[in-house]
């Protein structure tokens, strides 16, 4: 395989931390290359987060040498040639060249090689089977070059036959088209992906999580979701995404307010149905419970903020929600509302969670201080004196709900 270009050196290969891994690896003059999303990235001048490095040595000869070297080492997915190095904090993923032998769903019985190009082989997509020596030079055995500068998102090889060896491929076809992709998408990764979306139902919650999560922080996620639907993939695995000009709203209101793309938010907004629908996809995507309860927060259908709040109710609303989860509903409340992005009553009502969240200014201690029994007349009379306090707007200090708090508990002593 000969390179077909010579890049610059990247920042992120020369770091420290880098060079020592690079200096172990070829100490005894191995061929090692940078591949995928490193690669990827650095070509289009996008931050690399993840550095993944390919060799023909194999696993136990990497531990060794990496160990020779002092840098610590974990045998990640030894049986399929990946290990971790772990520099000054920093992880490295390194695998051994191999080639399929068998596939099965995410698993693969492999063999060992040093055939770089068999390696490229089995790899998704044409992007991703890019490799770059140490020197730069960038090596290209299918074309992902001009794809990635195209904005081409397609497999390697056969689509069809990718799929079929992993149907989670399905999925990152369509998210990376999202990040990566212009339009037109590829017609024969399309028509595969029509043909062999009713297997997604086989794919483990976990999986289609994580790229469904990717996907919507997308710059434009709801064109591809729209294009999913469309090509009758979306309702196999997210039915309830019935949504999308509600989502496409929200992200233009994100981009307006120069927030950031939030995954979980876009999610709450895609969903038609509400809280039932939130507590489906949660279950169906094996949600963390932080996750979980977020959606379905966010899903509910009260309370209900609009421009039409005055300042007391918004300030209620900003105490009982918490500023987060009052600018995430505001936020997908104007989406829905369908309201322009310069629309100065919803820009202020999201401007709301920027003020101080109130403090409740006594707690149960004081309630027990004041010789309230503990157990239920301890919540029932904060609870009353929350209400008061809330009725007036926040203006009483701590002297005055304790003088009310006294107040309550010396008027249940006298009736009992």
């Amino acid at each position: 395989m000969e390179p077909v270009a010579q890049l610059s050196p990247r920042p992120w290969m020369e770091v420290a931390a880098t060079r020592a891994v690079l200096a172990a690896l070829c100490a005894d003059g191995a061929d090692v290359r940078f591949v995928g999303g490193c690669v990827r990235d650095s070509i289009l001048g996008r931050p690399v987060r993840d550095i993944d490095i390919a060799t023909h040595d194999q696993p136990e000869r990497v531990m060794a040498l990496l160990r020779r070297a002092g840098i610590a080492v974990v045998p990640t997915g030894i049986e399929h040639g990946t290990v971790t190095a772990v520099v000054d904090g920093a992880h490295f993923e390194i695998t051994t060249l191999r080639r399929d032998v068998e596939t099965y769903g995410r698993r693969a019985k492999v063999e060992f090689t040093n055939d770089w190009a068999a390696d490229a082989s089995r790899r998704d997509l044409t992007m991703n089977a890019l490799f770059l020596a140490p020197d730069g030079r960038l090596y290209d055995p299918f074309g992902g070059l001009a794809d990635l500068e195209a904005g081409r998102v397609r497999f390697v090889g056969a689509a069809r036959e990718r799929i079929q060896e992993d149907v989670l491929r399905l999925l990152r076809f369509f998210r990376f088209h999202a990040h990566y992709g212009s339009a037109p998408a590829d017609a024969e990764a399309l028509a595969a992906a029509s043909e062999l979306a009713p297997l997604l139902p086989t794919l483990s919650g976990e999986r289609v999580a994580a790229e469904t999560l990717k996907l919507l922080t997308a710059p434009d996620p709801a064109s591809v979701l729209a294009l999913m639907r469309d090509r009758a993939v979306l309702a196999h695995f997210l039915g309830e995404a019935g949504a999308i000009a509600r989502l496409a709203a929200l992200v233009a209101i994100e981009r307006a307010l120069a927030l950031p793309a939030d995954a979980v938010r876009r999610l709450a907004a895609l969903l038609a149905g509400g809280a039932e629908a939130a507590h489906a996809v949660a279950a169906r995507l094996k949600l963390s419970n932080a996750r979980r309860d977020r959606l379905v927060a966010l899903a509910e259908a009260e309370p209900s903020l609009s421009p039409a709040l005055d300042g007391p109710a918004r300030r209620r609303l900003l105490y009982r929600l918490g500023a987060e989860r009052y600018r995430d509903r505001a936020l997908i409340a104007w989406a829905g509302a369908g309201a322009a992005l310069d629309d100065a009553l919803w820009r202020d009502l999201v401007a709301v969670a920027d003020s101080p969240v109130p403090v409740f200014p006594v707690q149960g201690r004081d309630a027990l201080a004041l010789g309230i029994p503990p157990g239920p007349k301890v919540g029932a009379a904060l609870k009353e004196v929350e209400d008061w306090w809330l009725a007036g707007d926040f203006t009483a200090g701590r002297e005055a709900c304790l003088q009310r708090l006294k107040a309550i508990h010396e008027s249940e002593s006298s009736v009992t």
